[in-house]
């Protein structure tokens, strides 16, 4: 039987963690964003309230809703400030040892009860949930980029995930109005099994020579109807991000065709991580993004 969640707890405020502490909050839950800086969680909160304006503006919520969120949200710098939360979801960058290290903190205050997840988007839930005191309370809630706009939410059960928490993540992501897609504990899941070797065969393509980035990005948006080109998408993604997913498939599945291309590598060693550094297979330092080969 699920467990009504009332609280939730985000750790990290990029990307995936600001996202979901806007949809969490919009829905009626109270929020605790934790980051390791003030600079880092001020930012955050006013990207969260750029985004609910938009949407005031859009007519998708009223200025009424916009205010109810933001007073649901706090923040916290320390872990410590999630020791009541329901439900804990990790957003940290994609590294296994990164991940594991916050989740054998968190657990020494968290409540007995309290259920953890991760947003973890290839890393495998049982080894993730093998670090904490609670391997039965956990469980991988993968949402998509940008998390407001996308309607799709992975669930992951690791070996020892019970019936209690799956249902009561699969009942919190329907109260966010998500859909959910259930994978089973393999490298990369569902959607980025199949979508990042797409990626880094893109990025093969343009090492080699095949394309520069423009004519790809062209020929997959015209050519296949795909809202964004690969290129254009992994920048928006992140470098570093689609190189630590290629990584795991390759080292998961022990299959060639999962290895990284050498470009993606040369480019996360420059920091050209995409859009967060100004610069990946585009350069967005000038008023419109300019190809960088």
């Amino acid at each position: 039987m699920a467990v009504t969640i009332k609280k939730v707890g985000v750790i990290g405020s990029g990307q995936m963690g600001h996202g979901i502490a806007h949809v969490a909050a919009l829905a009626g839950l109270d929020v605790v964003l934790n980051d390791v800086s003030d600079e880092r969680l001020k930012s955050a909160m006013a990207t969260i309230n750029g985004h609910l304006s938009r949407q005031v503006a859009k007519q998708v919520i009223t200025e009424d809703a916009r205010k109810k969120a933001l007073e649901r949200i706090t923040s916290s710098e320390t872990l410590d400030g999630l020791s009541d939360c329901d439900l804990v979801i990790e957003t940290a960058v994609e590294k296994e040892e990164v991940k594991r290290k916050i989740f054998h903190e968190l657990c020494a205050v968290l409540k007995p009860e309290a259920i953890v997840a991760t947003n973890s988007s290839s890393i495998s839930i049982t080894r993730l949930a093998a670090s904490t005191d609670r391997p039965e309370r956990f469980i991988g809630i993968h949402f998509m980029n940008p998390v407001p706009a996308m309607e799709l939410v992975e669930l992951i059960r690791g070996i020892a995930t019970d019936d209690m928490t799956f249902d009561t993540a699969k009942e919190f992501v329907g109260k966010l109005g998500k859909q959910v897609a259930v994978s089973e504990d393999f490298p990369a899941f569902i959607v980025n099994r199949i979508l990042l070797p797409m990626i880094n065969e893109a990025i093969y393509t343009l090492y080699e020579g095949v394309g520069n980035v423009e004519a790809i990005d062209a020929a997959m948006k015209l050519g296949a109807h795909h809202p964004m080109g690969p290129l254009e998408l992994a920048d928006f993604i992140g470098l570093d991000t689609c190189l630590s997913i290629m990584q795991v498939l390759h080292e998961g599945l022990a299959d060639s065709k999962y290895r990284p291309c050498p470009l993606l590598v040369k480019y996360v060693e420059a920091g050209w991580l995409g859009r967060k550094t100004q610069r990946g297979f585009y350069d967005y330092r000038g008023d419109k993004p300019v190809p960088t080969r």
